[in-house]
């Protein structure tokens, strides 16, 4: 289970500071020579608890990398239904001073400045698996600003979206050092990184501010520094393509990673289709399904062919508006 609470805090903090570089609990300056990193027991545990859930995984035929197939097949209706539900839908809410898992409509939110993605690596990452990681994100920035045509690129420093690679001990000490980086941040959400649960693999919060609720301005993402290699990446594409604004999952959607069913591991054909659709200048944040859903269509059928004969006798879908009546 991924946590992706995108657009959950709009307006939550009048005032984002620029990021600054975290202290050395999270991330040091990588010398010469490191002494090795001792793990606690509770960090062990969870090596061998996500290595088994990756096998298990792999074994029943998920976590697929071919970005879905002949078996996966898509049109443009089922891209403009996929794209509704994940786009302009949360997947929790923060009620009571805690974040609660709801599916909830809200307003298309994205990006307007420049998506800067730095790392922010524990002392229980070693040289190797940094180097792995950075990697994988500049491949992924790379094709996210292709799926998008937004300008968004990997960074050496925090970046406007900073995401922690931590183990247990060092997530549960985060609370200061978000604090700091989003002044005002309430107790739930700080509780919903530091108390993040073992079923939780990864999460992404975004943040707006109070003069533009629906647009960005600053991200935070943590990968659990435990996971195996797949499992590892397989967070950094979901949640950091949600940070940009695909803030919720379906069970409908197939081929996407936006479906906590596991089956794809890595963005798909669908997924970088629907961040085409998020960015289109046609689409402003703000909008509401009801104002965005016939424009989306029309993006929708500009990328892909119109849904065949045989599609069309399918029943209306979730955001399809009644058949008009013609009087007599």
């Amino acid at each position: 289970m991924r946590l992706a609470m995108a657009g959950l805090l709009a307006g939550c903090a009048a005032q984002i500071p620029a990021p600054e570089p975290i202290d050395d609990v999270v991330r040091s300056p990588v010398p010469e020579q490191r002494a090795p990193y001792q793990r606690s027991a509770d960090s062990a545990a969870l090596v061998l608890r996500y290595a088994r859930v990756e096998q298990d995984l792999l074994n029943r035929g998920l976590l697929r990398t071919d970005g879905g197939g002949p078996d996966t097949p898509f049109d443009s209706r089922t891209l403009t239904e996929n794209f509704m539900r994940i786009a302009l839908f949360d997947e929790f809410v923060p009620i009571s001073d805690r974040i609660i898992a709801r599916e909830t409509a809200s307003p298309l939110r994205r990006w307007q400045d420049r998506v800067e993605i730095g790392l922010a690596f524990g002392a229980s990452v070693d040289d190797e698996t940094r180097k792995r990681d950075r990697s994988t994100v500049a491949a992924l920035a790379d094709r996210l600003a292709d799926a998008s045509g937004h300008a968004i690129t990997d960074v050496t420093g925090d970046g406007n979206m900073t995401v922690f690679v931590v183990d247990e001990d060092e997530r549960r000490a985060l609370g200061p050092k978000l604090l700091e980086m989003v002044p005002g941040l309430s107790n739930g959400v700080v509780r919903a990184v530091t108390e993040m649960p073992p079923s939780t693999f990864c999460l992404m919060i975004a943040f707006s501010t109070d003069d533009q609720p629906y647009v960005y301005r600053r991200a935070i993402g943590v990968i659990r520094a435990e996971h195996p290699p797949l499992l590892r990446r397989s967070c950094f594409h979901e949640e950091i393509a949600q940070g940009l604004g695909l803030a919720n999952d379906s069970p409908a959607a197939r081929p996407s990673i936006f479906n906590d069913d596991e089956e794809f591991a890595l963005l798909t054909a669908q997924d970088a289709l629907m961040l085409a659709v998020l960015y289109d200048p046609r689409l402003q944040p703000g909008m509401t399904a009801a104002e965005a859903q016939p424009i989306v269509r029309a993006i929708a059928e500009d990328l892909l062919p119109p849904a065949t004969r045989a599609d069309a006798s399918r029943p209306p879908g979730l955001f399809d508006a009644p058949p008009k009546t013609e009087g007599l």
